[in-house]
């Protein structure tokens, strides 16, 4: 049902940019909904389903929808739901996903080696990243989530930011934003709930390594940025 276009008819106003709604579409039948938005919304409105949630002491699920053009990451639609007085969030499935990681690199006296790692369960090599937390900006996350996948402290180069966007599954739609993170050992303690394995590499070896077209887009930005911090 995620990404699903809805009828909706408004029930009523529980808080702040958040309704109460009965919805339909040719898959759902006058179904009971919360309407997430930022925009004012009229009594007949158009909308998507942007999440799906299961809520603490309610049976099912309840369907999360947004107005067309709305994008609502998960941080922001728990916050919202929060206005909810007799309703916990327990599980949340969002339309739109957002990460931040980095591309670590360190430098010796010989050459400059990046940090790739590949994810449990994972067929291919990238770079440390992870959700973004309710209260974080994205450079708070991706420094939280390189020390946590891999020990490292880092610093972030200014004026990097990359973003890679993807739908792995389909439907879902992920946002990972990228920033340049230097590191000041290559002494790597990896998270084994989250990583399999890592590598340091040279800069050739790492387009060799990796396989998709967003990631290879970064590594040449990245290697630019490195190589005018030399000069």
């Amino acid at each position: 049902m995620i990404s699903e276009f809805v009828k909706g008819t408004l029930y009523g106003s529980i808080a702040e940019g958040l309704y109460s709604a009965y919805v339909s579409s040719a898959n759902i039948s006058n179904r009971s909904a919360y309407v997430v938005t930022r925009k004012k919304v009229k009594e007949f409105f158009d909308g998507v389903v942007v999440a799906v949630a299961e809520f603490e002491g309610m049976t099912g699920e309840r369907l999360i929808i947004s107005q067309p053009g709305e994008i609502f990451y998960e941080p922001e639609l728990r916050s919202v739901l929060g206005g909810l007085k007799n309703a916990k969030v327990k599980s949340l499935r969002c339309l739109y996903e957002k990460s931040c990681g980095g591309i670590i690199f360190y430098k010796t006296k010989q050459n400059t080696k990046i940090l790739l790692v590949k994810n449990n369960n994972g067929r291919y090599w990238s770079f440390p990243k992870g959700h973004i937390e309710d209260g974080e900006t994205e450079q708070e996350t991706a420094i939280r989530e390189i020390k946590e996948e891999t020990g490292l402290d880092v610093t972030l180069v200014n004026n990097f930011r990359e973003i890679s966007e993807y739908c792995p599954f389909g439907k879902i739609r992920k946002r990972v934003v990228f920033f340049l993170a230097q590191a000041f050992t290559d002494n790597v303690k990896i998270q084994d709930e989250e990583i399999d394995s890592y590598i340091w590499v040279d800069l050739q070896q790492a387009r060799k390594m990796c396989t998709y077209d967003n990631d290879l887009r970064i590594i040449e930005k990245a290697e630019t940025t490195i190589h005018l911090m030399r000069s």
